[in-house]
């Protein structure tokens, strides 16, 4: 079984087209029908975003904790003790591309970061749009790490120690520790997903953050 955790505080607006693309990756032929279990961690949620995920076919699973790294490692464990052999990584307010899962398990390594592509630029000048294409990587090779596009083998997650409790970067974290145990890491922009230009993230020092800097340089 292949598990997707998706961590969530107060995603009402979001979860609902994040869940749809999921279960539109979860049906790729490549997968020869292995199933797909869909996993929201509902941090801290005072909206709807359980309600809107339980009726979309993902389980629920709360914590209260504001806290990223808390809440992925809640998910990937709840999801390995339901014998999952691969998790992959994705979050609210992204949108993963139909052969998402299919392009991880292809391939063949411990671990896969892919790349990100940003949904809507709207309210960003050309002059920032530039700044920040020149310094993204989309191209195999590339060695940008996100918490939206990231997936990895059962064995190597816990044979890494897991997410750590960090409110942002949990992401560069483990995938650092993962490289420095030596694991095959797949560093592909063929694994895609879009993800929101909002500046206001969950995460201090996640993607969100990223954005509102280039309206401040």
């Amino acid at each position: 079984m292949i598990g997707a955790v998706v961590p969530a505080h107060d995603e009402e607006a979001l979860i609902g087209r994040a869940l749809r693309a999921l279960r539109v990756a979860a049906a790729h032929p490549e997968l020869l029908g292995e199933e797909v279990r869909i996993l929201v961690v509902l941090d801290a949620c005072r909206d709807r975003t359980g309600e809107i995920a339980s009726r979309g076919g993902a389980q629920c699973l709360s914590v209260d904790a504001r806290n990223v790294g808390i809440a992925r490692a809640a998910g990937a464990q709840a999801l390995i003790e339901q014998g999952a052999r691969w998790l992959a990584f994705t979050d609210a307010d992204s949108v993963v591309a139909p052969c998402w899962f299919a392009r991880q398990l292809a391939c063949r390594t411990e671990a896969v970061c892919g790349v990100v592509e940003v949904d809507d630029w709207t309210g960003f000048s050309a002059e920032e749009r530039t700044a920040y294409e020149r310094g993204y990587v989309d191209a195999e090779g590339h060695r940008h790490i996100h918490g939206a596009n990231l997936g990895m083998s059962v064995r190597a997650y816990q044979e890494a120690g897991g997410f750590a409790r960090l409110r942002s970067r949990e992401d560069v974290e483990l995938v650092q520790r993962l490289h420095a145990l030596g694991m095959r890491i797949a560093w592909t922009n063929t694994v895609r997903v879009v993800t929101s230009s909002r500046q206001d993230g969950r995460a201090p020092e996640g993607f969100a953050s990223h954005m509102a800097r280039l309206k401040c340089a």
